[in-house]
C-alpha cells in the first residue's frame, strides 16, 4: 500500500490494490496580518502584526468503484467538522505548516447514485484552516 498522507484517521490519502483515494487541486494560502495607520498629510503606514492563519483547500473524489465508501467517507468527514476535530495534516510522510489543521468547511457532490439509492461516486471540496 502506498499511503500519500492523511489528515489523522478522518481521512487516509492512499492507492493499492483495493483503493484509491487521493486528492487533487491542492492549494496552500500563506499571508501576513498588517495594520495602516492613517497621518495627516502623509500616506498611511504599515505596521506588520504578525503571520496569518494558514489555509489549505483541495478536492477528492469518492468512487466505490476504485474501493471508497463514498457515504460513509462523507460522513467521517461531515463528523470531524462539526465536532472540531483537529489533526496533522500530513502529505507525502511530511506535516504540512508548524502546527495541526481544522476542516472549516467541504461542499460534497453526489455524483451518481444507484436505483435503490446507494451513493457510487462523490466529490467534495475540503477547506482546512490552521490550528493555533
Amino acid at each position: 500500500m502506498a499511503k500519500v498522507g492523511s489528515f489523522g484517521k478522518v481521512i487516509v490519502f492512499k492507492t493499492n490494490d483495493k483503493s484509491i483515494l487521493t486528492f487533487n487541486e491542492f492549494k496552500q494560502t500563506v499571508s501576513a496580518r498588517w495594520a495602516k495607520h492613517e497621518r495627516i498629510g502623509k500616506k498611511p503606514k504599515s505596521e506588520f502584526l504578525g503571520a496569518d492563519l494558514r489555509e489549505v483547500s483541495f478536492q477528492i473524489e469518492l468512487n466505490a468503484l476504485l474501493g471508497v465508501k463514498p457515504r460513509k467517507q462523507l460522513e467521517k468527514i461531515e463528523k470531524a467538522i462539526e465536532s472540531g476535530t483537529v489533526e496533522n495534516l500530513v502529505i507525502g510522510g511530511k506535516k504540512i505548516g508548524k502546527n495541526k489543521w481544522k476542516i472549516i468547511n467541504m461542499s460534497e457532490s453526489w455524483n451518481y447514485i444507484m436505483s435503490k439509492g446507494e451513493l457510487v461516486q462523490a466529490s467534495g471540496q475540503i477547506t482546512m484552516e490552521e490550528y493555533v
